[in-house]
């Protein structure tokens, strides 16, 4: 049962729902007690110089990284996950992928990784000399190989929830499963960009629904989550939205002061985010009129479908 509701404290305590720490991660992680978190995640700061951190050399960064890793292997519980989500680090336009730098350090403290999940988004900075950056990883590891994983509680829709065994034992039998299926390890989600919903001043702020993903299927409630790179309070919103505790620690006071708005928000309900449940957003099939290219004439593209639609017909009936 979780005590104290709707309270933010600022240090942390086991019998708290929500702690929002002011500084250093490192002194946050102090204060818990061995083995006493479910699940730690995180997006830390990448090392490319956005406004609240500052940029230094990989090794360096690597080494931060690795301190901080090791207090998070000290509080997980045994059953417990721990989600490193990066992008990655750009050294005179060449670009090295934060997992694989990332991976020995939590494999050299015995943690078990169980997948590399992408997050695929459409929208975001757009590059000259090389494809844009579309998609960021989520590293999950475990700390040992019984731990807790609801599939449950994040299954998707069936692409084909008619399908039927059509041979064996099951023949004419549904074969898929009526709670839906498993998501599988790449996820298309909206990163939040100027119009979406949940968009704050934070230049890198990721949405709501992805943290929900991993709280449902890594925790039960009343279980903690730790976020050490707290940023705007994401993840402490995915925690006590299903009845989870959360903790987090943020080292800028305007970021502080936005987490616990938006988790106070959240606690009264008044929080606007975008839910799990909504498809993503497809211009050409809500007929948004910024899909027709100006220089495009209208008669010429009516032609054109009408062509592709009688070859079509011409190429699938059946004599």
């Amino acid at each position: 049962m979780i005590s104290k509701k709707n309270r933010i404290a600022g240090e942390f305590a086991l019998s708290e729902q929500a702690v929002v720490f002011h500084g250093d991660c490192l002194d946050l992680l102090e204060d818990i007690p061995d083995k006493s978190l479910q699940l730690i995640v995180t997006s830390p700061p990448y090392n490319i110089g956005k406004e609240y951190e500052k940029r230094t050399h990989l090794d360096v960064y690597l080494r931060q990284q690795a301190e901080v890793i090791a207090e998070c292997a000290r509080v997980l519980s045994p059953k417990g996950s721990i989600c490193w989500q990066v992008g990655n680090y750009v050294d005179n336009g060449a670009i090295i992928p934060l997992d694989t730098v990332l991976y020995p350090i939590f494999a050299g403290l015995g943690l078990r990784m169980r997948n590399r999940i992408i997050w695929h988004f459409e929208h975001g900075l757009h590059c000259a000399r090389r494809f844009s950056g579309r998609y960021e990883t989520i590293i999950w590891f475990t700390k040992s190989d019984d731990y807790i994983f609801n599939l449950d509680a994040v299954r998707v829709p069936q692409k084909y929830p008619g399908k039927k065994y059509f041979k064996g034992p099951k023949t004419g039998q549904y074969s898929c499963n009526p709670l839906g299926k498993n998501p599988g390890d790449l996820w298309v989600i909206p990163n939040v960009k100027s119009n979406h919903v949940e968009k704050t001043g934070h230049p890198c702020q990721f949405p709501v629904e992805l943290i929900e993903r991993l709280v449902l299927s890594m925790t039960e409630p009343g279980d903690w989550v730790l976020d050490p790179f707290l940023g705007t309070g994401t993840s402490i919103i995915a925690a006590v939205r299903h009845e989870r505790r959360g903790a987090g620690a943020e080292i800028q006071s305007k970021y502080v002061a936005l987490s616990r708005q938006r988790i106070e928000q959240e606690m009264a309900g008044t929080l606007q985010t975008r839910p799990m449940t909504r498809p993503v957003y497809d211009p050409i099939e809500a007929g948004n009129s910024l899909t027709i290219a100006p220089w495009t004439k209208s008669d010429s593209k009516a032609q054109m479908v009408l062509l592709e639609k009688a070859e079509r017909k011409q190429r699938y009936s059946v004599k």
